[in-house]
């Protein structure tokens, strides 16, 4: 029995660690050690101050043992320059750790814009968990707080890599398939919420498409069975693309990203508003 529990347990944990973006100890290192964020001060380097083709510091690539990397690239597009980001049978994700306290006045914001999506992706199954655009924000939920379950496969994670995996990450997707406001949980672990913003080619193909979201409305949709009043501080995000599992590819480009908040802040009493959708600019 404990043969055949170690045979399910193991490969499921290595990918629920990659789904989870498992970084590397020095990334981890980062979101430990970063200072909370002033009041709407801007907490993420933007990828226009990058000098040459790399996501400037503290912009950090990671992968899982084994897998073709998704490619990140600062290229210049017209006046700007954007991330480009091409995954091909590729795993891969850009993080940038920070911390930044989630209430009423967390916003995140950004354009992006999907050229190739990857086509046989299925959001809702394990053997189609791929996609060519997202962007992810992880949590400092307590573990304490979890289930004995996910306590042990959190510990687990943590134990086979040695690093702090966070216990909560929310996922923006642009997806084909799913339609636009549709709310998943992850195929491989409950630890990964995903909301689709996006859905199909946009009307205007050429075009960067704007988003802002209000975090903690958000945060609450996706995880307020578990949270409860707890309000965890937001520890990373991370661009992520990858189309490992289908074996197709996907190009996708991303704006400077804008995450800002008011260290005072309260949100006690808080209703959650209408959740707004993006618009092409």
């Amino acid at each position: 029995m404990a043969a055949k529990y170690s045979t399910i347990i193991i490969p499921t944990a290595s990918r629920w660690i990659g789904a989870m973006l498992a970084a590397t100890i020095a990334a981890f290192a980062l979101w430990l050690a970063a200072p909370a964020a002033h009041a709407d001060e801007l907490t993420v380097t933007p990828f226009s101050s990058a000098r040459g083709g790399q996501a400037p510091q503290p912009w950090r690539f990671t992968s899982l043992p084994n897998k073709t990397p998704t490619r990140f690239e600062v290229i210049q597009e017209g006046a700007q320059k954007v991330l480009k980001v091409e995954a091909d049978q590729s795993y891969g994700n850009l993080v940038h750790a920070t911390r930044v306290p989630l209430n009423t006045s967390t916003t995140l914001a950004w354009r992006w814009r999907v050229d190739t999506f990857v086509e046989d992706a299925n959001l809702r199954t394990r053997a189609g968990d791929d996609g060519a655009a997202k962007l992810c924000v992880f949590f400092d939920f307590p573990a304490e707080r979890l289930s004995f379950g996910e306590r042990t496969r959190l510990a687990l994670a943590r134990r086979t890599t040695g690093e702090e995996v966070p216990s909560e990450a929310l996922c923006y997707v642009w997806d084909k398939k799913e339609a636009k406001g549709t709310s998943l949980v992850n195929a491989f672990t409950q630890r990964m919420r995903m909301v689709v913003l996006e859905s199909g080619p946009a009307a205007d193909k050429a075009a960067f498409v704007s988003e802002r979201r209000n975090l903690l409305a958000d945060y609450k949709r996706a995880f307020g069975d578990e949270a409860g009043d707890t309000l965890p501080d937001v520890v990373a995000v991370a661009v992520s693309a990858d189309a490992d599992n289908t074996q197709g590819h996907g190009l996708a480009y991303f704006t400077d990203i804008d995450l800002r908040g008011f260290a005072s802040t309260r949100s006690a009493g808080f209703v959650l508003p209408p959740a707004r959708a993006g618009s092409a600019e």
